[in-house]
Formats: structure tokens, sequence, C-alpha cells
């Protein structure tokens, strides 16, 4: 074996302490913190130049361990430290390794230590094979013929060709680099190709050597052409087919299905080319040997992943020939039987007997394909395009009917296996099921659920009509015997194709809801088929608005009163109060004109709220409040006075409560705020104000009966109560994370847009009061966001503004912000000021800026009157943001400074104030800018920050030019890998540019190079991240 003698010669005992360091590394009587400080001495040894010296001699050191680090090593310094390497020792270090890689192989050298060997010959190929000339031409074939002709084995070189494949494919290669050595690929793919097929076609396989063949064509398929692919293919058949004697062999089928699988997806057959050659092959297989479709066991899971690879491949193949009489030459069949076959054998898997999760694995894999298979259903071209004549229907029609009877009858066949899959067992085999069994088996239902939804498209009502035909069955069996497990079923099959049943009047859904179904439901027990119709009423809840509700003195109750009643009995039952709250908030939420007529029946049902628990209460005043919306605006006086003044008094007295039962003080104030929460939401209109492009004179009135409801004396009453004890709330309990979340859903709810307003709302401007003193004690990002939100509601917009352009705030509004917003500041930068504070609390930074760009577009002017010294502090906190490693908080602060400097900068009304603000804080700002293009920021802010150095520079150019040539040049600039030259080009392409485009491009390019990204495709790919 060749020496290195043109490597670094070290010293055998400099050789042997490394050794031990290794051994040290491995051995299991080191302390964690020792391993980790041996690691990071192993890491230096490595960095250093002295490191190519201990290849050789660790590679034939007796310790596997050594020697994987030896070849290790090799590697390493190949990939890492290429550039420090002499390179007139290229050839050399090739020559080298190969001879090592052959040695190691032929004394029995751990697989994990040839791997290491096989990469780092690919790695020094990666280095020296592009170029012209290239230092390595035909390098596979070359390196190939070296490993071979020292006699390593069959198997072990078709590892090495796997790594190539490998390896290359996901090299860091950019432009004719990548080309030439995709070129290589190419160029030793038939020499691939004979590999696999001599060592697949043994007559005695060899199983070593079969999955290393296979393995290796499977690295190789991206690469390979289809005319390479092609011979392969009857070969794995072949390998796949059981012997007539022995059955199948487990280990032979699962690779050979595999590498079909890979054809399929993954390889220039993919995507449904290769009919005849891949398609028809298979399928005449599966019709010879798909018999084991439906069996348990390792072949028969390979088995299904192969259908359903195939179904994927093939799906608009077997969506055109469902009906065709074409045959498939060298069979007596047509290619209709084949895919009825196939579909058929799909259908087995998909209706696997037992349960999913806990009896067979392999149901769920089927479910997509039903999809693909609806999507191509529809999008099928027949050949044969004849026109109707004389009123005969064409051929066309003709087969088009015959084709959907046949998809009809498979969906139909689908829907019926799947109902019947997604059946709970019964409780006292559910009793033996584990945890996870138990939430995979929901998780499959709710995949079930979508796959419905493409049956629902193909067979419309006729599905709905088999399952309220099986439901009308099972309710006429003897009681005990309807087999409620059955009937759940059903119900979830129906809400889960909710969002595809048109939102129109439907016979089938009336019997549902009507006496026939609904009404024969237990009303008792059966927690589980209960609980189920609860949310199916909840989905359906909007179905019900395509009902006349119109009660006549003899009428029948309505199909909406029917669900509102059947909710309302479980509303009492714990293990059903919560979805029978949810329901019932979405039926009132969706019905409110229809329900309001019954509003009596409603104030019945809040009187007897005692037994409900707190939690769901506010889900069902929410419901009341929903209806009584829909009343004249004078008449939701009295009922929002019977809801809301309880709560308000529950209220104060546990605000005046013992102070020794907190937790208690604090569950009560949560629940009530969150019942409060869930009235305003509940009195909200449903219809969306923003979607409103103009106001008609209904509409004003309408507005202004409301506003006389407000002004009434109660209803003021009522207001002022509610915020005094809000704002006590707040002033002993905002530092409670629960409270503040509780208090923050309230605030979002009680406040609205002038448009939205209703009879409980509050004015934003108290509100905020309440939240910047909140902030004064605990700065939080809820308390921020929040903020955030009001500042918008203090400058609402003008829907009906005849003018174009923006309204300016009105005085009262300018007035709060003056008052508060330095409140805000002198809070906000308290904390964040703090050493360690913004990397700490990134949330905190982002809802602070968010809510500072926010002020910035509405109340410009309230910077510049805040107190003196006020606006500089935070813009000293905005440029120390700058270098934050959050992204988040990086891009609010960026979009904040570029609505400070460019409204500022476009106003005319604030006089000097652009010049004052730039020439105090602009080369700052520029700095930051800089230092993270040159490395400081996440590359993922990197746009951000190249939109605040474009306003910079397009807004002040004389000033950005002598900024930026003095920053760039600074002893005190961040370290990088920019040269000088490359900065000049950066200042002068950016002072020159005149388009936002150039100052991107200039930006990114800067970027690249001070990174030193530039020449990698991971460098461009991550330009626009």
């Amino acid at each position: 074996m060749s020496s290195g003698n043109f490597l670094p010669d070290l010293s055998p005992p400099d050789v042997q302490q490394a050794a031990q360091l290794i051994q040290q590394a491995y051995s299991s009587a080191h302390a964690q913190v020792d391993q980790r400080r041996i690691q990071q001495e192993l890491v230096e040894i490595q960095r250093r130049p002295e490191a190519w010296g201990l290849v050789v001699p660790f590679l034939e050191h007796p310790d596997p361990n050594v020697q994987f680090f030896g070849a290790h090593t090799a590697q390493v310094k190949i990939m890492r430290d290429w550039d420090s390497f002499p390179e007139e020792n290229a050839e050399h270090l090739r020559e080298l390794l190969l001879k090592l890689t052959s040695h190691s192989i032929l004394t029995g050298k751990g697989k994990v230590v040839c791997r290491k060997l096989f990469v780092a010959i690919t790695s020094l190929a990666l280095r020296i094979a592009p170029g012209s000339p290239s230092r390595w031409p035909d390098w596979i074939v070359s390196a190939v013929n070296s490993l071979s002709s020292s006699g390593m084995p069959p198997d072990q070189l078709l590892a090495f060709l796997t790594i190539v494949a490998e390896e290359v494919e996901t090299a860091d290669l950019l432009g004719s680099s990548k080309m030439q050595m995709h070129q290589s690929l190419l160029d030793a793919s038939p020499m691939v190709i004979q590999a696999v097929i001599t060592s697949i076609t043994r007559p005695t396989l060899i199983l070593p050597e079969l999955q290393s063949a296979l393995k290796c064509f499977q690295a190789w398929i991206y690469t390979l052409r289809a005319n390479d692919i092609t011979p392969i293919i009857p070969l794995l058949i072949t390998i796949m087919t059981p012997a007539p004697d022995s059955g199948f062999d487990e280990s032979t089928f699962s690779v050979a299905s595999d590498v079909l699988q890979e054809i399929m997806t993954r390889s220039s057959l993919a995507g449904g080319a290769g009919t005849s050659t891949l398609t028809e092959p298979l399928l005449v297989w599966l019709n010879a040997h798909g018999d084991r479709a439906g069996s348990i066991d390792g072949v028969s899971h390979s088995l299904c992943k192969l259908l359903v690879a195939l179904g994927d491949h093939s799906t608009m193949y077997f969506a055109s020939n469902i009906t065709s009489l074409k045959p498939i030459p060298g069979t007596p069949y047509r290619r209709a039987y084949f895919v009825q076959k196939f579909l058929h054998l799909l259908l087995k898997y998909t209706g696997l007997s037992g349960y999913y999760g806990v009896d067979e694995e392999e149901s769920e894999m089927t479910l997509g394909f039903w999809y693909l298979f609806q999507e191509s259903l529809w999008s099928v071209e027949y050949e044969d395009q004849a026109e109707d004549q004389d009123g005969i229907p064409s051929l066309l029609d003709v087969k088009e009917k015959e084709q959907w009877t046949v998809v009809n009858a498979v969906y139909v066949q689908l829907v019926e296996i799947l109902r019947r899959k997604v059946m709970w067992p019964d409780q006292h085999t559910l009793s033996y099921w584990a945890k996870d069994e138990v939430d995979r088996f929901q998780v499959y239902r709710r995949d079930v659920g979508d796959t419905l939804i493409n049956a629902y498209y193909i067979l419309r009502n006729d599905m709905l009509g088999y399952f309220l035909e099986d439901m009308q069955k099972r309710f006429a069996q003897p009681n005990g015997l309807q087999g409620w497990e059955e009937i759940e079923a059903t119900l979830h099959c129906i809400m889960s194709i909710q969002e595809a049943v048109p939102l129109e009047d439907n016979l089938f859904l009336a019997r549902l809801f009507g006496p026939d179904v609904l009404g024969r439901l237990p009303t008792s027990g059966q927690d589980r088929i209960r609980r189920t119709m609860l949310g199916l009423i909840a989905v359906y809840s909007t179905w019900f608005t395509t009902q006349t509700n119109a009660p006549t003195p003899t009428s029948t109750p309505s199909l909406l009163m029917n669900a509102i009643s059947y909710v309302v009995a479980a509303l009492p039952e714990p293990a059903l109060c919560l979805p029978a709250a949810n329901a019932l908030r979405d039926l009132c939420d969706a019905n409110r004109v229809a329900l309001a007529p019954h509003i009596g029946a409603f104030a019945e049902l809040h009187a007897g709220l005692s037994g409900i628990p707190d939690t769901e209460k506010s889900k069902v005043l929410q419901s009341i409040a929903s209806v009584i919306q829909a009343l004249p605006p004078e008449e939701e006086i009295p009922p929002i006075q019977a809801i809301v003044i309880p709560v308000i008094e529950k209220l104060a007295q546990a605000l005046h409560g013992p102070s020794q039962l907190v937790d208690e003080t604090r569950f009560i104030i949560i629940s009530q705020l969150q019942t409060l929460s869930g009235v305003a939401k509940g009195l909200t209109r449903t219809q969306d104000s923003l979607l409103i492009l103009d106001e008609s004179p209904e509409e004003r009135a309408e507005a202004e009966r409301l506003q006389r409801a407000r002004d009434d004396y109660t209803m003021v009453k009522v207001r002022e109560d509610l915020f005094n004890t809000i704002r006590n709330i707040a002033r002993y309990w905002s530092m409670d994370a629960g409270v503040s979340d509780a208090l923050s859903d309230f605030f979002r709810s009680i406040t609205s847009l002038p448009s939205d307003i209703t009879l409980l709302s509050l004015p934003a401007a108290p509100i905020f009061e309440i939240v910047c003193l909140a902030c004064q004690r605990q700065l939080t990002a809820v308390w921020l966001s929040l903020a955030n939100m009001l500042v918008i509601q203090l400058d609402p917009p003008t829907l009906f503004s005849t003018s174009t352009l923006k309204s300016t705030p009105s005085p009262e509004a300018l007035g709060v912000i003056s008052t508060l917003l330095p409140i805000l500041l002198e809070a906000s930068l308290g904390v964040l000021g703090q050493p360690g504070a913004m990397e700490a609390n990134p949330d905190i930074v982002q809802a602070f800026f968010g809510c500072m760009d926010t002020i910035a577009k509405h109340f410009l002017v309230g910077f510049y009157r805040l107190p003196p010294g006020a606006l500089d502090a935070l813009m000293q906190c905005a440029v120390t943001s700058l270098s934050l490693q959050e992204r988040y908080s990086l891009v609010a602060t960026c979009t904040f400074l570029e609505t400070l400097i460019r409204r500022t900068a476009s106003s005319d009304d604030l006089g000097d104030a652009s010049t004052i603000l730039i020439q105090g804080h602009g080369r700052p700002i520029l700095r930051a800018i800089l230092c993270g293009f040159a490395g400081v920021a996440p590359r993922s802010a990197t746009q951000n920050l190249i939109e605040l150095l474009s306003i910079v520079a397009s807004k002040f150019p004389a000033e950005t030019r002598t900024w930026m040539t003095d920053i760039l040049f600074a002893d005190d600039f961040v370290q990088s890998k920019a040269s000088p030259e490359a900065k000049r080009t950066f200042v002068k392409t950016i002072i020159g540019s005149r388009s936002p485009k150039k100052t991107r491009e200039a930006a990114q390019q800067f970027t690249l190079v001070a990174r030193g990204l530039e020449g990698t495709s991971f460098g461009y790919a991550s330009v626009n991240i």
C-alpha cells in the first residue's frame, strides 16, 4: 500500500496521543462533561494543517473507532480545508485514497469506515473533477476500475456507486461545475445499469448483493434516463414473483417493491409516464399475484405501498380506462378489467378487517388515492370526440355514462367500507386500547372524513340517501339491538362532509334533523353518539338558514327548534356540556333572526343556567346574546341588563371578597370575564362592516336608532358600571397571566370600529389608558398588542367618505395619544433597556415595535410632541434591536423605522423634523443595517434590512454616501469576508441606483460576499428567505 509521504509526517508518540484521545471519547468511563471537552479537542486537532498526517496511521490502527476518525478526517479536510492543500498533490491524494479504500475493504474493516472513505473519494472528485481540463476525467469509471482491479467485491463496488450518487446530488455546486458533475453521472450510467443487472439476474440471488444493487439503483434513479430504467422494471417484477412451490420471499419482495415505488415517485417515469412499460406490466402482475391483498403481514404491507404508489402514479390512466375496451397486449383481458381489478385490490386494503392503529396499519395509506382519482375523473378526455347527430346520443355520451355507472359503484363501495371502518368498538373492547391507539384512531377518523368529501363530490345526494336509509334500518331493530356504534359512525360521516354539501334546502338533511332521526336518538346515556350529533348540529348550523321558520298557531316545531331543544337538553350533563354549548353558540349565531321570536324561551334558558359550569356558561350567554342582537335596538336593553348586571355584580363581589381566597377569586374573575367576552361577541352583528361599500338610508336610520338605544340612561349606567369594574380588575389583577389573557380577550370583544358598535361597546380611549397603566405594572406582549389594536380604533377608517385621501385624526384622539404615548414609552423602554432584556423577550420587542409602527401610521405627529429625550431613547432602542438574532423582533423594528422615516420625510406639517431625525439617528441606523448584512443579523431578515436601506438611501442620498463609506472602512466594522473592492462596489451601486430593484440586488450580493456564501447554491437559494 502506498504511503502518504506527501502528507505531514507526525511522530509515533503524537499519533498515539491523538489515538488515545479518540478512545477516551468513545469510552463510557468518562463523565459527559469530559467527553464534550474531548470532542472539542478532537475538532481542534482536525482543524490543524498537520491533521492530514493522521489519515494513514489512523486507518492502520487496530481500534475501529480510530480507523473511523482517520477516514472522517480525510473527508473533513477535503471539504473544509481544501484551499490550504497543495494543488500539486491532488493527484497523489486521489491515488492514496483509492488504495487506502481498497486495502480497508480487503482487510475487513468496518462498513462505517469504508463508507467514510467512499464519501472522502467523492468529496475529492467534487473538488478536482470539475473544470477544464478536468484533473480527474471520467472519475466514476476510473475509480470503479481502480477499486475493482484491486479485488473489491461487487456489493462494495455497488455501495461506492450509491455514495457517489447521493453525494453528487446533494453537493453545493453552481453553474458549469454542477452541470459537469451531473454529466459525469450520465456518462457512468451504462456501467451502473450493467452492474445492477448483473447482480439481480444471477441464477442464485445473493441477498446482500441484491440489496446493494437495488439500493444503488434507487440512489441513481433521480439521474437515470427513462430508457435506462425501463430494462430494470421487468427484472424487478420477476424478483417479486413468488416461486410456485415456496410462495413469496419477504426479503426480496420488499426490496424490489421499494425500488418500483421509487421509480413511480422520483424517476423520469414519475407522474404517469411509462404506461406500457410500467403501469400495464404491474397491472398484469397484480392480476396474477395480487390475491395477497387484504392480509396482514410483511409482504402484504409492502404490496399495499406498491398499490398506493401505482395509484398515485397512474391515476389518470385508471380514470380514462375504467371502462376501456382496449386490450393490454399479451393478455386476453381489456384495460377496464385490469383497472377495476386494481380498484378492487385497493378497496380490500381500505377495508381491512379490524381497527386502524390497533389491528392493522395499511388502510390509512390508501385514503389519498381516492382524492386523486376523483380529481382525475373530472379531467378525463376521451379519444372519441364524436358529436351528436340527429338527436342520437354520441359514442362519447354513451361511454361517459358507462364510466360514471362504474365510478358510482366503486365510490358506493368505498363509502360503505369507510362507514364501517370509522365505527368505534364497544366499550369493553375500547377499555383495552392504549391512549396512543385511541388518539391514532381519532386522527384516522378525521382523515377518512376528508376522503368522504371526495366521495360526496361523486355521489352527491345518493350518499346522504344511503346514510339515512342505513340509519332507518337500524332504528327499526328492537330496542337494544339498534347498534348505536354503527349509527354514530354514520353521523360522523355526515358531519365530515358538511363543507361539501351545498347551502340549500335538502330533503335528506330535513329528515336527519326531523323526528325520523334526531327524534329517535337517545337523550340520556350513550354519550358518544350524542356528542357526535351535537358536533353535527354545530357544523350544519348555517344550513338551518335555508329553512322557513315562520311559526303558526298549529305548526309543529321547526327543524331549527328541534335542534335547539336537543342541544339544550344536553347542557346540564358534564360530559356533553362543552359540545352542547358550542353547538348552541353556532346555531344562535347563524340563525339570529329566525330565533328572535323565541326570545322568551331563551330567557327561560338563562334563568336555568345554575347547573352549567362557568367555563361553558360564557358560550351559552353568547348564544343568547346572538339572538338578542336580532331584536330592535330598544328591545335589546332589558335582556342585556338581565344578562350583564349579574355578571358585573359577581365580579364586584369577587374583588371585595376575602383576600386569602386568591385562587377562588382568580377563577371567578377569569370565568366572568370570559362570559362578558362571549356576550360582547354575541351582540356583534355577523355582517362584516368592511364589506359594505355604501351606506343606504335604511342603514343610517338603523345606526341612529342604535345610538338612541345606547344613549338610554339604563344602558349608559350598565356601561359605566362595567367599565369601573373592569378598571378595578386591571388595577389589582393585571399582573396575573390568566387574568391578563381574559382581559385581553374582553377588550378585543368589547371595543369596536364605529360600524360594528353595539349597545355594550366601550370607547377605545379609556380602555387604552387602562392598558398603558397595566404596562407600567408589568410589560407584556399581551398589553402591547392590545395597545396596537386600540390605536387603530382611535383613528378608524372612514368607510363612506367621498374623498380618496385619508382623513386626519380627530383632535380628541390626538390628545389621547399625546397623553398616553409617553407613559407607554417610559414603561416599555424601562424594561427593554435592561441588559439582556430584548434578547430574553422577543415577543415583547415584536409587539412593542408593531405598536410603534401603528402609531407612526396613524398619529405620526405624536412622536414629535414627546417630552425631550423620549424620541431619542426610542430610536436608540430601535437601533439596538436591529442587531437581534430573533427574526420577528428585527422585522418589526425594520418596519417601524421604515414607516417613521418615510412618513416623516414625506410630511409637509413637521417642518425640519425629517432633517433632525436623520442627523441624530441616521448614521447609527445605517451602521446597524450594514453590520446586519455582514453577518450580525439573521439571513432571513436580510430583505427587511434592504427595504430600510432603500428608504434611507432614497430620502437622504448625500448622507448615505458619506456614512456608508465611513462605516464600511472603519476599523470597528464587523469582521467579514468582503474585500475593500467589494465594499467600494457596494457603495457605488447603492448611491448610483435609482431603483429599489438595483438596491436590492446590490445588497443581496454584498451579503453573500460578506458572509462567504458567494458562489454557493446554498447562498443563492437563500437570498430571498
